[in-house]
């Protein structure tokens, strides 16, 4: 039986100070993955590769030389589900909310039914909904970084790495990875507002897409406890406790939900009688060929479990994940490619825990007596509203890194958290004279009166990349992780070479 790696961009590629993105920009990513993609052979993988049912005309080859590239690994499973369904068990691996989203995209290429087959609309439909997503995911980082670091340029400086994200292939391809992360910080956004029931829904629909999107709930829990410590002044202690129950209840509930009822439809799938949907034949074939459960045969053992949950049976029987299980001699490789986000994520915290020692012990609930002047002198990453995206961005390095394909960490991290975009925005601003604003550095050029031999550009990365020699030495590591993990990631993932 196949096992494939279980998971966890390309997107923007300039951005102006308004972040007003533009279309050519934008393309960027996918012109470069079919660029690649023609000029490198195929490395032949033991990946998921169903047959191909309906037939192939000379527009749907032209689509799929320029798009094939999108459709490598875990993304044929979201392209498979997505035309036919969750025939398979191992199908239920990937949540349902990306394949959906295809299907929404297919329907609007209805009208080229006689021109595209299902197949071609669905990559056409990759291409232009992920750097949509991309594009949206984008702008909300921006704005979640204006609302929590109360500092433009960051936020702004923050936005712009995104675009360069190491994790870049995964928010292009036909993977899940863009869709989580607009939906993800556009619900952080809407808590930062207070608004906690668009953000629920938001969160919810997040958790519709990725399994990692339940790990979201500490963030309504940690607004409710925030908000419970603070009404303990000016209302009745009991009954704001029995409140505050009833919110982390009902927050529970929201988020599981979808997970749920996604258990449940894979539960009357296999385990309930006269449920399964008819197979076509190739599909039953290939099923019979690579070991695949169908729902037709032999009733599998999770049925049986007292939590007959087959998310948990599909990961370990499957994927083979578990509690450092991939700590192989072997995998040793895959450790060193995720080694820059463990160290950036582990950096982060230390440099907060170590400025905001009262603030973290107290879990960011109860702040001292300057808490005022502490949130109007730390501006930027370390702002105090911080705490929280570093707690479930180090959530997700632990589980990552101790239960999970190691090598997965970086597009879990990269789509999930956006700590891994401010923390190196703060270095840069920090540590990099041409990034400094006029009002820290008085003497810093603008763009109109920038001295010879200096060019600094609208785009502070490109004017970065124009200056590389002048450049900090933390600003060439920052720069130097992020491009080389772009353009590796396009160059590898889209001919079959394994990524991260």
């Amino acid at each position: 039986m196949d096992r494939h790696r279980r998971p966890v961009d390309t997107s923007l590629w300039s951005l102006r100070p308004e972040f007003d993105p533009g279309k050519e920009e934008c393309k960027s990513g996918h012109e470069a993955e079919a660029f690649f993609n023609a000029i490198i052979p195929d490395h032949h993988a033991e990946a998921f590769s169903p047959p191909r049912l309906a037939p192939s005309g000379c527009v749907d080859q032209l689509v799929e030389g320029l798009l094939g590239g999108l459709s490598r690994w875990d993304a044929e499973h979201f392209l498979f589900i997505a035309e036919h369904g969750y025939l398979y068990e191992h199908n239920f691996a990937f949540f349902p909310g990306f394949p959906l989203a295809l299907l929404v995209g297919t329907e609007l290429l209805r009208p080229l039914r006689g021109l595209l087959n299902q197949r071609s609309c669905l990559l056409i439909s990759v291409a232009s909904l992920n750097s949509l997503f991309s594009i949206l995911a984008a702008v909300a980082l921006h704005d979640l970084g204006c609302l929590v670091l109360h500092c433009p340029r960051q936020a702004f400086y923050a936005a712009l790495l995104f675009c360069l994200s190491p994790a870049n292939v995964f928010l292009a391809a036909g993977y899940s990875e863009a869709l989580f992360a607009f939906l993800t910080f556009s619900s952080m956004g809407q808590l930062e507002r207070g608004r906690g029931w668009i953000s629920g829904l938001l969160f919810a629909l997040a958790t519709g897409v990725r399994s990692n999107g339940l790990v979201s709930v500490g963030f309504l829990l940690h607004s409710q406890c925030r908000g419970f410590f603070s009404s303990l002044v000016v209302s009745n202690p009991l009954r704001q406790f029995f409140k505050l129950v009833a919110s982390v209840c009902l927050s529970f509930l929201t988020l599981s939900l979808p997970f749920a009822l996604f258990q449940y439809y894979a539960y009357t799938q296999f385990c309930l009688s006269g449920s399964a949907r008819s197979i076509r034949e190739p599909l039953v074939q290939l099923a019979m060929d690579k070991g695949y459960r169908i729902a037709e045969g032999n009733e599998p053992p999770w049925c049986s479990w007292d939590l007959p949950l087959i998310y948990s049976y599909i990961q370990d029987v499957y994927w083979n994940v578990g509690f450092l299980r991939y700590y192989e001699f072997k995998q040793v490789p895959n450790f060193l490619l995720a080694a820059p986000v463990a160290i950036l994520v582990s950096w982060a915290t230390w440099t907060y825990v170590t400025t905001h020692p009262w603030l973290c012990l107290t879990l960011g609930l109860r702040r001292n007596k300057n808490s005022k002047t502490l949130e109007k002198s730390s501006l930027g990453f370390l702002s105090p509203q911080v705490f929280v995206y570093l707690v479930h961005a180090v959530s997700l390095l632990l589980f990552g890194g101790l239960c999970m394909h190691i090598q997965v960490l970086t597009r879990l991290l990269g789509s999930s958290t956006p700590v891994m975009y401010w923390f190196p925005a703060y270095l840069l601003q920090d540590q990099e004279p041409l990034l400094r604003s006029p009002e820290v550095v008085p003497w810093m050029p603008l763009v109109e009166d920038s001295p010879s031999g200096q060019k600094v550009l609208r785009n502070s990365v490109m004017g970065l990349l124009y200056n590389w020699k002048t450049c900090s030495p933390v600003t060439r590591y920052i720069l130097g992780y992020f491009l080389t993990y772009w353009l590796l990631g396009l160059l590898l993932h889209c001919n079959f070479l394994p990524w991260t």
